[in-house]
């Protein structure tokens, strides 16, 4: 073994101009991989601290009946399936060993209307502030207002809608109520119509609700602040936060703010008898109502909206956990597996007409494109990966073919076939291990100071790609371990052919040329 590296040493230097061109390959080669990997590792976990961590969490509860997965982004503006029974399986969240925190919440996507009665669609997103802040603490900034007080009614609009209203729909920018105009925080066409002195302010905004009873209402809650997520804020600040009371409202759903129904005896024979079929249902008098009430008072949906209206008071409070969601956000605990997760918990909640989801389905296209983008580059590594093994394979074939003589002689005093292929493997393995462990140790030092430098952007793809607002390429031990293992099958899967090649040279070879 000692004779053989000392000749492979001695025919690198030897061969000094292929040794360098061969380690200048997997010089690059381990470079970009090191690289490539840190860039997909910060990217990832961009993503989880901006989006996981800031907006959806790991997993979501939607309805069993939800067809559509992206409840986040419904590119078609559908509402999606209530879930109605949330407080039936909320000490199954609260204790379950998987999770670290949750909050319910309604996602909807009201029209909001201009001054001339134009339309256009915003998403909101309704929950409890408080529970909201204990499982997203400061992953957004109030840039104008103030945070809602604990129970208070309102709305914090993102900065994305408020400018993207003003430039495409209102003639009017919003501010929060009570608040001053900060002109350093209006757009350009806003600043623009300032200066002329014709740019309208107001405190309020009107959404309109819809629902498949048409028994929605419009709501105008007081804009309580105006909000800017950290990071992402283009894609994820395309949801306004309002408190769910004013959220339900909007859709026709039931607050937990609404008191106790009692069903008189007409309305309760009527809801008792509302899969009867027509002549059967006004075949009876007395479902008209008694002395004093008239037919119009009562209808099977209406009778059917107020039995709904179901409230729960502990300690003297509203429960207003009572009422409708058709989400809930999941947190897990450090270190459980997402997948793993998903299944436990989708055989755990099955019973209470729900499921299960991943914050990637939940937001569709968006996770989407930022998974396209991981892919891409892990497909620039994998190639760099290919062409590197193309390279050194063609430069050791031609070089064992310039050989031909020197392994001739070898054959011809007694070297076998296995030592000529532990010779070039050898000499590939030296390189790989100087060139290809400077290439991975410059690639290590290369992110420390990306990271460092901690570049910045406002375009939107590039956020994707940084996973975040900042730049932050991160490189785990088992990156590196990776980066290591991929340079060494480079290294084997190179040498194959040209060991093929070597060891098929004869003394007769050698005579040949000479």
């Amino acid at each position: 073994m000692p004779l053989i590296f000392t000749i492979a040493w001695r025919n690198i230097f030897r061969h000094r101009g292929k040794s360098l061109v061969i380690g200048v390959i997997l010089f690059l080669g381990a470079f970009l991989m090191t690289v490539g990997s840190g860039i997909i590792t910060g990217l990832d976990r961009g993503l989880k601290d901006n989006i996981v961590n800031s907006f959806t969490g790991d997993l979501l509860v939607i309805s069993s009946k939800q067809i559509n997965n992206a409840v986040l982004t419904p590119m078609s503006g559908a509402a999606s399936e209530p879930i109605n029974n949330f407080i039936q399986f909320r000490s199954v969240l609260k204790q379950h060993k998987m999770i670290d925190h949750y909050v319910p919440a309604a996602q909807g996507t009201p029209m909001v209307m201009s001054d001339e009665g134009d339309p256009d669609f915003n998403f909101i997103i309704g929950v409890d502030f408080k529970q909201y802040r204990t499982m997203f603490p400061d992953k957004f900034r109030v840039l104008e207002g103030r945070q809602p007080k604990d129970g208070e009614r309102g709305l914090l609009l993102t900065e994305f809608n408020r400018r993207t209203n003003y430039e495409y729909l209102l003639n009017y920018w919003v501010i929060p109520e009570g608040a001053k105009l900060v002109t350093a925080n209006l757009s350009k066409e806003a600043l623009t119509a300032y200066t002329k002195g014709t740019l309208r302010v107001k405190e309020k905004m009107v959404f309109m609700g819809m629902n498949d009873k048409t028994s929605a209402m419009d709501i105008m809650p007081p804009v309580l602040g105006i909000i800017k997520f950290k990071a992402l804020d283009t894609f994820i600040g395309i949801s306004n936060l309002v408190d769910i009371e004013t959220y339900r409202e909007c859709f026709g759903y039931t607050t937990a703010a609404e008191s106790h129904v009692t069903l008189n005896k007409e309305q309760a024979s009527l809801l008792t008898n509302a899969d009867l079929s027509d002549d059967d249902l006004f075949s009876n008098e007395t479902m008209f109502g008694s002395a004093g009430s008239s037919a119009s008072d009562y209808s099977i949906h209406s009778v059917k909206q107020e039995t709904a209206r179901t409230l729960v008071v502990t300690e003297n409070h509203l429960d207003v956990d009572a009422g409708m969601y058709n989400m809930i956000f999941i947190k897990l605990k450090s270190g459980v597996p997402l997948l793993k997760a998903v299944n436990v918990l989708n055989q755990d909640l099955k019973p209470y007409g729900v499921r299960v989801i991943t914050w990637r389905q939940a937001l569709g296209e968006i996770a989407e494109l930022a998974t396209i983008i991981k892919a891409s580059l892990f497909i620039f590594v994998m190639f760099i990966f290919f062409v590197a093994i193309i390279i050194i394979m063609n430069t050791l074939s031609m070089a064992a073919l310039e050989r031909v003589s020197e392994i001739g002689m070898m054959r011809a005093v007694g070297a076998r076939k296995g030592f000529i292929s532990k010779m070039f493997f050898s000499e590939t393995a030296f390189l790989s291990f100087f060139f290809g462990g400077l290439g991975i140790l410059v690639g290590l030092i290369t992110i420390t100071i990306l990271s460092w430098i901690g570049l910045s952007t406002d375009n939107d793809m590039l956020q994707l790609l940084y996973g975040g607002a900042r730049f932050h390429p991160f490189l785990t031990m088992g990156d590196i371990v990776a980066c290591l293992i991929q340079l060494s099958i480079v290294t084997v899967i190179s040498t194959l052919y040209p060991m093929r090649v070597a060891r098929q040279i004869t003394p007769l070879h050698a005579i040949a040329k000479d």
